[in-house]
């Protein structure tokens, strides 16, 4: 394999030169307003020191304890998504079911 065999992105060369372009012109923008990117990283910094993280601040409280809140957001999380995951295949179902009991009379 030879050297530019390595940063070939896809088998064409054509896709990689528009890859590296575009990652150029991304890199430029960013260089050319790097104050602007700066205060921006300062100020998403600033909002994440003032989020209230879903776990207990409290160096004493240790293991699973401390994540509770985390563990029950998690669970209802989990099982909302069963929840809709199955009422989204149920209809899904009794579309199919329906549209094959329409189209079956045709035959």
């Amino acid at each position: 394999m030879s050297f530019l065999e390595f940063f070939k992105i896809s088998n064409n060369w054509i896709v990689t030169g528009v890859v590296y372009g575009v990652l150029a012109v991304a890199v430029i923008i960013a260089l050319r307003n790097a104050a602007l990117v700066s205060r921006f990283v300062g100020e998403v910094k600033g909002e994440l020191r003032k989020a209230n993280w879903p776990w207990e601040s409290d160096p004493k409280i240790k293991g699973f304890r401390k994540y509770k809140e985390l563990v029950d957001s998690t669970i209802v999380v989990l099982i909302a998504t069963i929840l809709l995951a199955g009422f989204v295949s149920m209809w899904d179902f009794i579309c199919i079911y329906v549209i094959n009991f329409i189209t079956s009379f045709g035959h």
